[in-house]
């Protein structure tokens, strides 16, 4: 890779990781001008493997920054570029909506690493079944306002939203009577923001949606 896509911010993604998606969901948003490397988690290029010492993706490269774990990248973002805010202005709200995100990523993240990564069928059977229950348990959550504890789209959702994307083929089906969740993924799926960031892989992904 030449020295000239330096002067371009470029994201290293892997075009089927939810981590990578949640940023280029980010990306998308903000119309950030950005050349967006394909790699495959499993094999980077020995160029990732310079930028960032934990060997992961998203890795984020902006001049002399370099930059990973999603979230960090994410609120990088959304502070150099400021509009549309993806985060709210109050102190208070802005620790909620990071609690939150921390949440997703403890709670449903965990249980959707160990159904992919799962080698024990019982073990990947119980977490499609906690995951599943502990959407169902938010479903009122996400039917209380526009967006996830929100008036506006927020990272919160660019995080939750590559999540419930994958649920068919994680293997959980959220019930009809679900509504709150239903309609939240409807319209989530449907923003601009999310259109643009999905990757051909990503939409070869059977989703809700689609099933409905």
């Amino acid at each position: 890779m030449g020295t000239n896509r330096r002067s371009v911010m470029t994201l290293f993604s892997d075009p089927a990781c939810p981590f990578c998606h949640r940023v280029r969901i980010v990306l998308a948003e903000k119309g950030i001008a950005v050349d967006i490397v394909d790699v495959d988690a499993q094999n980077l290029p020995e160029e990732v493997m310079d930028f960032n010492p934990y060997g992961t993706v998203p890795t984020l490269v902006d001049r002399d920054l370099r930059l990973w774990e999603s979230r960090i990248i994410m609120e990088y973002l959304d502070e150099r570029f400021p509009h549309p805010p993806l985060m709210p202005v109050d102190p208070i709200a802005r620790a909620t909506a990071r609690l939150f995100m921390y949440r997703v990523d403890q709670d449903w993240y965990q249980l959707m690493g160990r159904i992919i990564k799962g080698n024990r069928n019982d073990d990947i059977a119980q977490a499609r079944k906690e995951l599943r229950e502990s959407l169902i348990v938010t479903s009122p959550v996400f039917g209380a306002k526009p967006y996830f504890m929100s008036d506006e789209f927020s990272l919160v959702d660019c995080c939750i939203a590559p999540l419930l994307w994958r649920l068919p083929i994680l293997g959980v089906e959220i019930p009809p009577n679900a509504t709150a969740i239903h309609q939240y993924m409807k319209r989530i799926f449907d923003l601009p923001c999310f259109r643009h960031s999905l990757t051909e892989i990503e939409r070869e992904m059977p989703h809700e949606t689609a099933r409905r």
